[in-house]
């Protein structure tokens, strides 16, 4: 792997809301591999206790206080260090050592996204039934479809990996601090031009509840607000040059250029 034989520096963001009892092990289990420059939590407004978990773990802590993932995420991007930046959720439904795959494809690829929906990667007990598998995969799909861009098989995976350069694009662009910040992510990585591809990752039983899918009406009105951005998106985009000068990213006067 090109990223790891030429040392790039690696920067881990694990944006935290409901995670108390599983981010020491997710923390861990990142740890281990010995690839990270640097790993941060950000804590989002987190339960009580995040930071008595944190802190048995070698990971930096940032508070934030503007609620919701995009604005963690945001955050997270202004305080990483690294060339290459992993994001993950530290609920351990995902495997620590699939960043591999990632890095892998992100010896080609600007932005690595990965997928939750193959079948055979669903892991017994993972929250990713024909429900929410339908809805990632038909919502992926619509932005595929009108974006013209590769093959999109799950809009909201939040295992993801991007090179500083284009990171540092979006930066300076996005405008979501909510949960659907991630689409966000996407279709201004499209828009900017940037080389992207989504492979499949393992997906995993929950610790604990999750705060938006754990809801199925608050997993309808989470799709419902993805296809209205992937909508909106399209058609404000016509003239794509004009649509990103417009674009004033709500921390771009925080930007570590």
């Amino acid at each position: 792997m090109k990223i790891l034989r030429d040392k790039k520096k690696l920067s881990l963001i694990l944006p935290t809301y409901n995670e108390k009892d599983s981010i020491c092990k997710v923390i861990q289990d990142f740890e281990q591999l010995q690839i990270f420059h640097e790993i941060i939590v950000i804590n989002n407004n987190a339960a009580e206790g995040t930071s008595e978990e944190v802190a048995k773990t070698k990971a930096r802590e940032v508070l934030e206080s503007t609620q919701g993932y995009g604005a963690a995420i945001l955050r997270g991007f202004i305080e990483a260090k690294g060339d290459i930046i992993i994001v993950c959720e530290p609920d351990d439904t995902f495997l620590a050592e699939d960043v591999f795959k990632l890095i892998a494809f992100g010896d080609t690829f600007d932005v690595v996204y990965g997928s939750r929906t193959m079948n055979d990667m669903i892991w017994e007990g993972a929250n990713m039934g024909w429900f929410l598998r339908f809805g990632n995969w038909s919502v992926a799909k619509l932005a595929e479809v009108l974006f013209n861009t590769c093959s999109l098989t799950d809009v909201g995976c939040t295992y993801r990996l991007v090179h500083r350069h284009t990171m540092l694009k979006i930066l300076e662009k996005a405008e979501v601090t909510a949960n659907f910040f991630g689409p966000e992510m996407m279709l201004l990585s499209m828009l900017l031009d940037q080389r992207i591809v989504q492979i499949p990752v393992s997906y995993k039983e929950r610790i604990g509840e999750s705060s938006v899918t754990g809801s199925k009406v608050k997993a309808v009105f989470l799709g419902l607000q993805m296809i209205w951005l992937i909508l909106t998106t399209r058609l404000l985009s016509i003239n794509k040059k004009n649509y990103l000068k417009r674009k004033l990213g709500i921390f771009k006067d925080k930007i570590p250029y």
